[in-house]
């Protein structure tokens, strides 16, 4: 009994249930990112080079028995992903920022204030 409930405290744990959150997040959002490319980018901006190439579908693409041509989608999905996560991130570094006002310093009434505190110390 005691274990199960060291695994209940375990999983209900705040950072266990934010990681879960973020890889669902992170799956469902590769799964949007992957649609983008083969539905929308490939498509619209990639026709002209795979119908040179005789191809209908960019994972298609090979060249002998190598399928060039999904190892070019991965490359193309990382890029959009490592785009959209820098955009995140700066977003966020520029949100705390605003919110932490910076230090300023003390007035000279404060200064003035100080030293008459710290000769009553001494």
């Amino acid at each position: 009994m005691g274990m199960l409930k060291e695994f209940r405290d375990f999983t209900l744990r705040g950072n266990v249930v934010d990681l879960a959150v973020a890889v669902i997040i992170g799956a469902a959002f590769g799964t949007i990112v992957s649609s983008m490319v083969d539905d929308v980018i490939t498509p619209l901006l990639l026709t002209p080079a795979l119908k040179a190439a005789n191809a209908q579908d960019l994972e298609k693409l090979m060249w002998g028995s190598v399928k060039y041509g999904k190892f070019l989608s991965s490359i193309i999905k990382f890029i959009i992903i490592a785009f959209i996560l820098f955009l995140i991130i700066k977003a966020m570094k520029s949100l705390e920022r605003k919110a932490v006002p910076p230090a300023k310093e003390p007035s000279s009434t404060d200064k003035l204030l100080m030293e008459i505190r710290d000769e009553l110390k001494k």
